[in-house]
Formats: structure tokens, sequence, C-alpha cells
């Protein structure tokens, strides 16, 4: 892969260059209009994030290299987390408007806060370094931690905030302490320079093993894998709803990124489409026991939830299980099958979070309870939460049920049947828990059978977001094509 010098490298961090700017400017201008700047912030915020997507899809061609000396690399895999990122974030910058949490003179503040994480998501994807990723990490999360907090007079925001920087805190540590020790074993923290020295002299293989396991720590919090999950629950419900969408999407899929590039380019051997562990470091096995327990217990916790933001929490547990499954085969496929289900679970996860958002505005509540009838209150409503559910499940003919066949595939094909049965039964579960809230919008009666005023804004969003994820269900080829391409982040 071809290192570019620091003032070269500028013109290949555009991206990430546009969004810093108007997080100034977001400042400047809020700061202008005493808090009342809600439109002109928000026009800020959009147009730096199309602005940011446009120069992103120019560099989805131009190869692949090394930017500001090996700290970060610009590639296809890069460019299509930073489409995810983007996407999210200008999508739950809409949702906020619509909330019920969001007051009109927080809105720069937020919109400030948002920039910062996309940002840092941008880092994320793009690191190289274990330096960088460290760092690219905390600017993801000291922001987050603001956002979880953002209804400052409400106590269980309050409290989320608390519980979300304890365990990020407490994560974060053991993962830079994991990263030394991987630095001690082969004095380098460029994860191509990592892979070549593991695989010239096999070192200290029990140290590199316990390195391993802290630095998955980190990431494992980032995903909300299992053990690392304790946060999710109590923060995805106290945050404000449009918090909750985009930490289940965002900071999700950046932990998958560095994922990837951390055990396949700095701990695995391409051979082919598959991949190899250096020196004998069997932490697909790890992982695959890790994806098991976190899709089981996702699933099995979101159970008894009568919170619907709750019950999400802990479906995005569940299906950060199912990634994992991708992850863990140690193929191209399988990679691919994790890129794809992302792009899918942009759509359906937000698309079911603009519902609870629209729910809570118009029935004040996010309990199952006020679903009932929901279907009678509003149509419009209650087909595109059907289809959100549908697609969450992996019914057919979604785009969840497309996704979910890739990654098992992937899982079948590298003969992992044991994590494929474990997969199978844990969406014969999940389609219970899902069931509960399908039956109280069509088939329950409501106490307040008056009709809820969809807003118009609020409709088109949720257009943009259902047809996509019925459409993705039929015609799926451009995504997974997309995906498909975007693997180049191998040799360094």
């Amino acid at each position: 892969m071809q290192s570019i010098g620091n003032f070269e490298s500028l013109r290949y961090f555009l991206p990430e260059l546009v969004l810093t700017g108007a997080l100034l400017l977001v400042v400047i201008a809020d700061l202008l209009a005493r808090g009342r700047g809600r439109l002109v912030t928000a026009i800020i915020t959009l147009g730096a994030l199309g602005a940011a997507t446009a120069y992103a899809l120019d560099l989805y061609g131009a190869g692949s290299a090394l930017l500001f000396t090996g700290m970060i690399a610009i590639d296809p895999f890069a460019v299509y987390f930073k489409l995810i990122f983007y996407a999210a974030s200008a999508l739950v910058l809409l949702f906020a408007y619509f909330s019920p949490d969001m007051r009109e003179s927080e809105m720069g503040e937020f919109a400030a806060l948002l920039l910062a994480v996309a940002i840092g998501l941008s880092l994320m994807a793009s690191s190289v370094d274990m330096v960088m990723m460290a760092i690219s990490l905390e600017l993801v999360s000291v922001p987050c931690y603001v956002l979880a907090g953002f209804l400052k007079k409400n106590r269980r925001s309050a409290e989320a905030a608390l519980k979300y920087v304890i365990y990020g805190a407490a994560s974060s540590g053991v993962m830079v302490y994991g990263m030394s020790l991987l630095y001690g074993v082969t004095g380098a923290t460029n994860i191509f320079a990592v892979a070549e020295r593991l695989t010239a002299v096999p070192v200290y293989p029990l140290t590199t093993l316990v390195a391993i396991g802290f630095i998955l720590a980190g990431l494992g919090y980032k995903i909300s894998s299992v053990p690392f999950h304790f946060w999710t629950p109590d923060v995805y419900e106290g945050a404000p709803t449009p918090v909750t969408a985009f930490l289940s999407v965002g900071p999700k899929a950046a932990g998958f990124a560095m994922m990837v590039r951390f055990f396949y380019s700095g701990l695995a051997q391409a051979t082919g489409d598959r991949w190899i562990p250096i020196a004998g470091l069997d932490w697909p096995a790890l992982l695959a026991a890790l994806a098991a327990a976190t899709m089981t217990f996702g699933n099995l916790a979101a159970i008894p939830q009568t919170n619907l933001k709750r019950l999400l929490a802990y479906s995005t547990i569940a299906h950060a299980g199912y990634m994992l499954m991708g992850f863990v085969v140690l193929s191209n496929q399988g990679v691919a099958a994790i890129l794809f289900y992302l792009g899918v679970y942009l759509l359906m996860n937000l698309g079911a979070f603009l519902v609870v958002i629209t729910v809570a505005k118009l029935a004040r509540g996010e309990e199952i309870a006020h679903y009932r009838g929901l279907v009678w209150r509003s149509p419009l409503l209650a087909v595109a939460m059907g289809i959100f559910l549908f697609s969450l499940i992996g019914l057919p003919p979604s785009a969840g049920f497309i996704g979910k066949l890739y990654l098992f595939a992937a899982v079948i094909r590298e003969k992992y049947y044991w994590l494929a049965v474990v997969g199978v039964l844990n969406s014969v579960v999940s389609l219970y828990y899902y069931a509960r809230v399908l039956k109280a919008i069509f088939l329950e009666t409501a106490e307040d059978t008056r009709a809820l005023p969809l807003p118009v804004p609020a409709l088109a969003l949720i257009v943009v977001l259902a047809v996509p994820t019925l459409a993705l269900g039929v015609w799926w080829t451009p995504l997974w094509n997309l995906a498909s391409r975007s693997l180049g982040f191998i040799a360094p």
C-alpha cells in the first residue's frame, strides 16, 4: 500500500476537514443566534454531511493509500463505512427535529456534538495504527457520553451518561493496556508491522493472547457484545431517543470496522479469499463463542421487556452477535456479509427508532402498551413499524432477510454448522418478542382511539427508510456489489 506524505495526505482527508470546519461554524452560528439558530445550524450540518459524502464517493475509486506517516488508511473499506456514518448522522439530526426530547435552544449543541462524533467515526474506520485507534475511539466516546446525558434535568438521562462513562472508561483503559502489551511483544504500533513481526518470529504467545483479549474488551464495548454489553440497555433507555438511534448504528458500525482492520490486517494472513490466524493464535474460536453468547443473551433478555427502547437495546446486542458470525469465519464473503448487513441495519433500526420517536411525541409513551391499536390510530405508522420489525426478525421479503441469508451462507460455507444452528434458533426466539409488538399494533384495542396526526416531514422520513428496507429484500444486488468491492483493506 502506498504511503503518502503529511501535506499530500490532506487532499484525501477532505471529508474530515469539511466536518471539522462545519463543527466550528455551527458553534459560532449558535453563539451568534443565542440558541435560536436551529434552522441555520441544521442547514450547515446537513450541507457539511452532504459535501463530506460527495468527497468520500470521489475517493472510492482512488485506490488504497496510507496517510499521515501510516496512521490512517484511505481505501474502499473506509469509504463504505464513512457513507454509513454520514447517512446515519444526517438522519439522526432530522430525527431530533421531531423528538419531544429536544428543545430549539439545544439543537446547536446537539449538531456540534454529532459532527464531532462523525469525525471520530471516520477516523475509527480508517485507523491502521494502535495509537490512532485509541485516540479515534475516545474522540467518539467522549461526545457520546455528553449526548447520552443531553437531557440535563432528566434523572434517567443523567444515570445513562454516568453508566456510559464508567463502562467506557474501564473498557478503554483495558484496551489501551492490551495495546501496550502487544507493542511490548512486537515493538510496533502499526497493525501491518505487528502482523509482519508476529509472522516472522512467534513471540510470547500467552502474552499476545492476553493482549488480544484486553483489546477485544474495548472493541466489544463499542459493538455491545457479551460480556461488554452491560451499559447498553440502561443507556439506550435513558438517552434521548435520537441519540439512542445513533448509538445503535454509528458507533456499532465503527466498532466492527476497527475489529476487521485489527484482527484481519494485524492478526491474520490472506490466502486467496480466506484468512489464517497468525502464529497459531486461535482467536476465531474465542469470537465464535462470543457471537453465540451475544445473540443468545440479547434475544433472551429482550423477551420480558415492556419498554420498546429497552427491547430494541437488547435487540441491538443480538444483532451484534449475528454480525460476529460473519467475522469469525475468516473469509472475504463473511466480511462482505457484515458490510451488507450494516447497510441494511442502518435502514431498519433507524426506521424502528423513528417510529418510537413519533409515537412518543404523539401518544406520549415508549411502552409497548402505547402501541395498542396503532393500526387504527395511524395506519401508516403501523405499517412502517411492521416493515421494520419484519426486517429485524429476518423475514422475507425484507432487506433483513437477505442480510441474514448472506451471514448464514458465509458461516455454512466455512462449516461452522453449530454456529449456524445457534443463529437460526436465536432468530426463532426473536420472532416471539417482535411479535408481541406486532400483536399490540395490529390485534389489540387502544383505550384512546383518537387518530394520531402524522407530520409530513416525519412521514417523508419514514418513507425514505421503509421503501429501501422493502426494495433491498427484492433487489439487493447493488448494495451487495458495493459491499463486495469494499474489501480493499488487506495489503500494507
